[in-house]
């Protein structure tokens, strides 16, 4: 199942109000939350042994998370957040929860109908962002 995440994908649907709303909510800045919504990015999946990677690139900021799954770990976000994470991976579905200050986000990854499907959540804000493989 965790063969179907590997890959690279383009993120072809986002709603940009809701993922403004998200990125609002978990504290993010005016100015680096609009220019999150205008941009496409591109996010690389790949494991190799036990060890993942999740790579975001864009003309913007590219980010790389390196994880080992159920292994909490120090996260520093792509506008500079530091959040205590522990990603898990249960029937397809990647599950990334971060926590910080007094916030709780949780990020899903899993493939339906051949697109990887992003969904962030934090408190009753969601956004759910849509990626074609390239």
């Amino acid at each position: 199942m965790c063969e179907d995440l590997v890959g690279t994908w383009k993120l072809v649907v986002s709603d940009k109000d809701a993922f403004n709303k998200y990125l609002e909510a978990a504290g993010v800045g005016y100015l680096f939350r609009k220019t999150a919504t205008t941009l496409s990015p591109d996010v690389i999946i790949s494991i190799n042994g036990d060890e993942w990677c999740i790579k975001t690139e864009s003309t913007f900021k590219s980010t790389k998370l390196s994880f080992k799954l159920n292994i909490e770990f120090d996260e520093t976000t792509a506008d500079g957040r530091c959040v205590k994470t522990i990603i898990t991976l249960e029937n397809g579905v990647l599950k990334q929860l971060q926590k910080w200050d007094d916030k709780e986000s949780t990020i899903t990854r899993q493939v339906k109908d051949g697109q990887l499907v992003t969904i962030c959540i934090i408190g009753d804000v969601k956004s759910t962002r849509l990626y074609d493989r390239k």
